[in-house]
């Protein structure tokens, strides 16, 4: 019947709405799968890898078992050539002796070691530092005639001119310097009584000797020039310490002795002081004045023999 016909297509209309909601279906569940927390989100996408520097929860792995490197010792230092002891040499009056290593400032020495003595002619070394310094503090050259009287000083003990240099230096103030410059903690300046009686205990002048080993006595400028003029002592003043070392030895071992009778205390006062390639040291020695000059020169080596090192 010609009421009944469909018009031509009309048949592909449900198919075309099927295929639209088939479509729209499916990018629906593409869609759930991106979304965060999705039940159709895969399981590699729900935990993403962690970014780069990001803390790891990894557990550690043991290296306890693994060999460690073992640290690089330190090389250790010679042996000074001296050994802390007591001495026992029957020695007359009143004795004491210090010894300091110039690497790492270590102060060995007897039990009295801060016990002072008058130095005499022990400090002619520091007389003869303090005017060098000062000059080259200020500028100046000594002239080849000042630094002959230096030389008298130190290599010969020369009193007359110790005596011109230490009032160039300010007499007492000059002391005053010794101490505070060098770290000194026994000692104390002679008042009226001149160089000779500035008073210094072992311990001091082994820290004296390295106030002028290390250059602030002296200054850079002329300490190499003191230390040779020191190893060049010669005639009276050359006894004590180094002369209880090889001979070959002691000509590189810098010295300045003193040795003075007391008449007012009626004692003999003979010091030494020496520096050599590591070490510093002290020696005092006081006794009754009608013994003489020799005992404590002698006594001075002695009591170096009995600390050296067996072998030395």
């Amino acid at each position: 019947m010609a009421g009944s016909r469909r018009r031509p297509g009309s048949h592909r209309r449900p198919l075309a709405f099927t295929a639209a909601v088939v479509v729209l279906v499916g990018l629906v569940l593409v869609s759930l799968r991106l979304v965060p927390g999705s039940p159709l989100r895969p399981a590699a996408a729900a935990h993403p890898a962690a970014p780069a520097g990001s803390r790891s929860t990894t557990a550690p792995t043991d290296r306890s078992s693994r060999p460690q490197p073992k640290p690089t010792p330190s090389p250790s230092l010679e042996p000074l050539p001296f050994q802390a002891q007591d001495l026992d040499l029957d020695i007359k009056g009143w004795y004491a002796w210090s010894v300091l290593d110039k690497r790492t400032g270590e102060i060995i020495g007897s039990k009295n070691m801060n016990e002072t003595s008058t130095t005499a002619s022990m400090i002619k070394s520091w007389i003869v530092a303090d005017y060098l310094r000062r000059a080259a503090e200020a500028g100046q050259t000594p002239s080849d005639a000042k630094l002959a009287d230096a030389t008298r000083i130190i290599r010969d003990s020369d009193n007359t001119r110790a005596e011109q240099f230490y009032n160039g230096v300010g007499r007492a103030a000059s002391i005053k310097r010794l101490i505070s410059m060098c770290k000194l903690t026994d000692s104390k300046v002679a008042g009226d009584g001149g160089w000779s009686r500035t008073n210094l205990s072992p311990r001091d002048t082994a820290r004296l000797g390295l106030c002028i080993d290390d250059g602030r006595a002296a200054g850079p400028k002329w300490t190499k020039w003191l230390l040779n003029e020191m190893r060049l002592v010669r005639g009276a003043g050359d006894f004590g310490i180094r002369k209880a070392f090889p001979t070959a030895e002691q000509k590189t071992i810098a010295i300045k002795n003193g040795w003075i009778d007391r008449t007012r205390e009626q004692e003999m006062h003979i010091n030494c002081l020496a520096i050599g390639d590591t070490w510093t040291m002290g020696v005092m020695v006081r006794y009754p004045i009608n013994m003489g000059y020799d005992y404590g020169m002698k006594n001075c080596q002695r009591i170096t023999e009995g600390l050296l090192r067996p072998g030395t």
